[in-house]
C-alpha cells in the first residue's frame, strides 16, 4: 500500500507529494518547495517516517514544480527522473510514465496500476483542465491527451494533480466526454 503525504508548496500553491510503501523507499513527485518551512517539512517528514527517497518525479518543467529540485538533489542526491522511460520503480511499485501533453510539451502522468493513483500535475485538475497559453501549451494536444486519460485510466482511479484537490476519473470523465 501506497503512503501519500501532500505538501502545498509555494505562492502558486503547488502540490508535492512524497509516496512511499512499507519497504521505506520513496519517491518525491513535483517538489515545488519554495520557502524553508516548506523545505524543512517536507525534510521531517521524510526524517521522521525513515524514508530512502529514490527518485524525483517531475510531471513538467513550469517553474512551481521545480523550485524545490536542488534542495532534493543536495539532501537526497537524485536529479529529475528521465521520463523517456515507460516506468519507474521503488520499493514494492511501479509507476507507468503516460506522456500527456497539451499544459507543456514534456508533461507526463505517472499512474501506479496496482494502487489506481494518478499524479496528474497540470494536465488535470479536479473539475477542470489545465492551462494551455503557456509557452509549449496547445488546446488540441491538451484535450488528446484528457481523452487518452480517460480511455487509458479505470474509473476508479484516483487523480492528485499538481494543484488542488483530488478527484477520480469517473468523476471528471463527463465533462472531458464534451469536448
Amino acid at each position: 500500500m501506497l503512503n501519500i503525504m501532500r505538501f502545498v508548496c509555494n505562492p502558486l500553491q503547488e502540490n508535492c507529494y512524497v509516496v512511499s510503501d512499507d519497504t521505506h523507499e520513496a519517491v518525491i513527485v513535483d517538489c515545488g518547495a519554495y520557502f524553508p518551512e516548506e523545505k524543512s517539512a517536507i525534510k521531517n517528514y521524510i526524517e521522521d517516517n525513515k524514508l530512502i527517497v529514490k527518485h524525483l518525479l517531475v510531471t513538467h518543467d513550469h517553474f512551481d514544480h521545480v523550485y524545490g529540485n536542488k534542495f532534493v538533489d543536495i539532501n537526497y542526491h537524485v536529479t529529475p527522473y528521465d521520463r523517456s522511460n515507460k516506468t519507474v520503480s521503488f520499493g514494492n511499485h511501479t509507476f507507468e510514465i503516460i506522456h500527456t501533453p497539451g499544459h507543456a510539451k514534456e508533461a507526463v502522468v505517472f499512474y501506479c496500476k496496482d494502487e489506481k493513483i494518478a499524479f496528474t500535475g497540470d494536465t488535470l485538475f479536479k473539475g477542470t483542465l489545465g492551462r494551455f497559453d503557456l509557452p509549449g501549451g496547445d488546446p488540441d494536444e491538451l484535450i488528446a491527451s484528457l481523452h487518452k486519460l480517460i480511455v487509458v485510466l479505470p474509473g476508479d482511479t484516483q487523480i492528485l494533480p499538481g494543484h488542488g484537490d483530488d478527484s477520480f476519473i469517473e468523476n471528471e470523465a463527463t465533462w472531458i466526454k464534451s469536448f
